[in-house]
């Protein structure tokens, strides 16, 4: 096929590198611009100080905790109430991390939304914008954008459950549950940081969702290093901004726009899998499906 700017993705694999690749150059054009750079650190800034005060309440009385969940264990012998024990405290650490990532990344985009409409605005922008992109001001999408990641946490809290019960399993409890973890993090990251570039083109929750469930791939090649790179301290008051450079982008791919530079690709039909709909307005983006 011919190359008109947005290459097709032929594998899953080649979609999940695409992905992390995306996120990569999100970075590079996030780290180029000192303005951009103080606009997505002080929102960011704010919301580490405020997990990370969660965080050391939590590590401070974990053992309390997962004594207090584990109740029924109060007579056991050693070493069984040590190991049940143990696998609830895993538990409620890998359970919190998935919960602080998603109220971390939530919080940051609410307390920011204004500063991350300008970066998502300035990467359209520098990739020649997008055709028919309605001009929203900030204040329009605001409340849609709080909705939606309340939403969002709300359901990673749902979906944590079974994970936290998986957790008192010795053994799958410390390793398969992590990986779980990440995949389950990485994919509703994805949802949520895409919100900033879908809701300036007027789609909501349901339909960036569609959307990436038809390139799931693609979605956690982007989400999955975001929620690792997340758990690392003090780096997320500089992943939060760049993933937002990055979600742009990633936006763009699925639209059919180009993501490394300004080309005649502009409006083309896009390339990667996206079952058609038209949404308000006659704009084919392709979405099918909810969750």
């Amino acid at each position: 096929m011919k190359d008109d700017g947005v290459a097709p993705l032929k594998t899953m694999w080649d979609e999940f590198a695409e992905g992390a690749r995306l996120l990569g150059r999100g970075f590079s054009l996030y780290s180029r611009s000192p303005r951009l750079l103080l606009l997505g650190l002080i929102p960011a800034v704010i919301s580490f100080l405020l997990l990370a005060t969660a965080w050391f309440f939590l590590l401070w009385f974990i053992r309390d905790l997962a004594a207090t969940v584990t109740w029924f264990a109060d007579d056991w012998g050693s070493p069984w109430r040590g190991v049940i024990r143990f696998g609830a405290g895993a538990g409620i650490v890998i359970v919190s991390a998935l919960v602080s990532v998603l109220t971390y990344t939530a919080l940051t985009l609410l307390i920011g939304d204004p500063f991350y409409e300008v970066i998502s605005e300035r990467v359209e922008d520098h990739h020649g914008g997008a055709p028919g992109l309605p001009d929203l001001p900030w204040h329009r999408t605001f409340f849609k954008n709080a909705a939606d990641s309340i939403r969002l946490i709300l359901l990673g809290i749902v979906v944590s459950v079974p994970l936290f019960l998986l957790g008192f399993v010795p053994v799958l409890g410390q390793t398969v549950i992590p990986v779980l973890d990440v995949v389950v993090g990485g994919w509703l990251l994805a949802v949520e940081l895409t919100g900033v570039p879908f809701n300036r083109r007027g789609l909501r929750l349901k339909d960036r969702r569609a959307m990436l469930r038809a390139n799931r791939p693609l979605a956690l090649g982007f989400g999955m290093p975001v929620f690792v790179m997340l758990l690392i301290p003090f780096a997320a008051v500089l992943v939060v901004p760049a993933a937002v450079a990055g979600s742009t982008l990633l936006t763009r791919r699925l639209f059919g726009l180009p993501t490394d530079k300004p080309s005649a690709a502009l409006g083309k039909p896009p390339l990667v899998r996206a079952p058609e709909t038209v949404v308000p307005g006659g704009h084919d983006v392709g979405v099918a499906g909810r969750l």
